[in-house]
């Protein structure tokens, strides 16, 4: 014989009223149990409990029941479940589903435990519950993306304070082994619920060192952020230049993009479908002013070319061991980058003199320049640049072994408004080219001369007694003796001295 539904839910309500009933009377008639040894009849202490026991029982019955007919039941009742009524009585027939824990509490009530847990709920909060949203967010505006989505879990409160959409200028994610195509596409789906697929507030995107960052990721970077500004995928080696395209196709206001250890990448153009609605006058220009591109072993004198052509308005450009780049490529830059304050070209060893001569027409806008180990280099392509580029403030030509006082003098008549120099493993430059650099370039503050052969305490004591800016000193593996030292150290108190000398200190 099969049993219906209804008749079925109506046999498990009779049961658990009648378990109610017998929970009521234990409540008020206490159980007397027969001692035979002291013939006494003394109260069972924890009748209620096995009043409870016998509740959990018919509520596993019910829920077998239930389960045969196809019908759920909540586990997460309300919580009025567990506090009791105002009258000391039971609530009504719908709590008879409640949890176990739920019902105990029910048996067991404890009006004044739970009168004074309401007030405290009422009256007494954490001390950083008192402070206004404003000061909240002025706090969560100084935590990480990691801590502010921990922040958001704390409370229904902190959770809409969290993802304020002024919190959300800046996304910064760490982690070789964190899965960044999620991440990214996590927390841009949260921050366009309110603007439906654009994030209008953010601006910075900082990934660096995620190994595990694909084309995926930069491609709802560039379908849901379109004011983006900065871009750093340091060291992503998974990223092709597909991805890099559509990211600067999309991102109108890029600006900063940092492609370092992104081995995979050759060149930076629009996508084809970008060129095609860019109109005659504007040509297929790109706004990015800051561009590194170290190591990016692949890029060629072409790729270039490219980036020189599409991106006018560069005024940085790092291309450290970028090693298959040659002078030529330089001729491009010079050419369409006029702007060009910044540019490092270390570990370029196929760039020399004529490089540098193209460098050179760049003339007052360069500020920064550096070709260290660049072995191909010599007093010519240096004299070119002293003679155009009076500007100049930095200069790193460590390793360049062709460079000799000569052109030291050179660099120093023409650019007396060095700041930095390092000559380091030059063994050419002596004693006279230091000399030249302290007449002329009295404002010096770092000096690298690490393991230059050829300097002596003369030239110390020159560079000392005219340069009282000097910071840095650097002379290891250099042959000066320890009265040079001390001399330089009574006339420049400001500067801290890096050397090899065991008798100085």
């Amino acid at each position: 014989m099969t049993i219906s539904p209804p008749k079925i839910l109506k046999i498990v309500k009779n049961r658990l009223e009648g378990c109610r009933l017998h929970q009521r009377r234990a409540l008020s008639v206490p159980v007397r149990q027969f001692d035979p040894g002291n013939q006494i009849q003394r109260p069972v202490m924890g009748s209620s409990l096995v009043f409870s026991q016998l509740h959990l029982q018919t509520r596993q019955q019910s829920v077998h029941i239930c389960q045969d007919s196809s019908t759920r039941t909540l586990s997460t009742p309300s919580p009025g479940l567990i506090l009791p009524s105002n009258n000391g009585h039971e609530t009504n027939s719908s709590s008879s589903s409640s949890a176990p824990a739920e019902t105990v509490a029910v048996i067991h009530p404890q009006p004044s435990t739970h009168t004074r847990s309401r007030q405290s709920k009422t009256h007494h909060y954490a001390p950083i519950d008192l402070l206004p949203d404003h000061t909240l967010l002025q706090i969560f505006s100084h935590l990480s993306t990691n801590q502010l989505c921990r922040c958001a879990r704390v409370c229904r409160r902190w959770y809409n304070l969290a993802w304020d959409p002024r919190l959300w200028s800046t996304i910064q994610l760490t982690g070789e082994l964190l899965h960044a195509d999620r991440a990214i596409r996590v927390l841009t789906h949260r921050l366009c619920q309110d603007t439906p697929n654009i994030c209008l507030t953010l601006e910075t995107v900082v990934v660096n060192g995620c190994k595990r960052l694909t084309d995926r990721g930069l491609h709802v970077v560039a379908q849901c952020c379109p004011e983006l500004r900065r871009l750093e995928v340091a060291g992503c080696y998974n990223i092709s230049n597909e991805a890099v395209f559509e990211v600067v196709s999309r991102c109108p206001n890029l600006e900063h993009l940092n492609l370092s250890g992104c081995s995979k990448v050759t060149c930076i153009s629009l996508t084809q479908e970008a060129s095609l609605q860019l109109s005659p006058l504007h040509g297929q220009q790109i706004s990015i002013h800051y561009l590194d591109m170290t190591d990016c072993f692949s890029l060629e004198d072409e790729g270039l070319r490219t980036i020189a052509s599409h991106c006018p308005r560069l005024t940085h450009l790092y291309l450290r061991r970028c090693t298959r780049l040659t002078d030529e490529a330089l001729r491009h830059l010079a050419l369409h980058c006029p702007s060009v304050r910044e540019l490092s070209l270390s570990d370029c060893r196929l760039v020399g003199d004529f490089g540098l001569r193209e460098v050179a027409r760049l003339e007052g806008c360069l500020r920064y320049l550096s070709v260290a180990h660049c072995t191909r280099i010599t007093d010519v392509g240096m004299r070119y640049v002293a003679r155009y580029c009076p500007r100049l403030r930095y200069l790193n030509a460590r390793g360049c072994e062709g460079l000799t006082d000569h052109g030291l003098s050179h660099l120093a008549r023409s650019c007396p408004r060095l700041k930095s120099l390092d000559v380091g493993k030059c063994p050419l430059v002596s004693d006279s080219g230091l000399e030249q650099l302290a007449m002329y370039c009295q404002g010096l503050r770092r000096v690298s001369l690490r393991a230059c052969e050829s300097v002596t305490g003369r030239g110390l004591k020159a560079l000392a007694a005219n340069c009282c800016e000097l910071q840095l000193l650097n002379v290891q593996d250099c042959e000066v003796s320890p009265e040079a030292l001390r001399f330089v150290r009574r006339h420049c108190r400001r500067c801290v001295i890096e050397h090899t000398n065991p008798a100085f200190y």
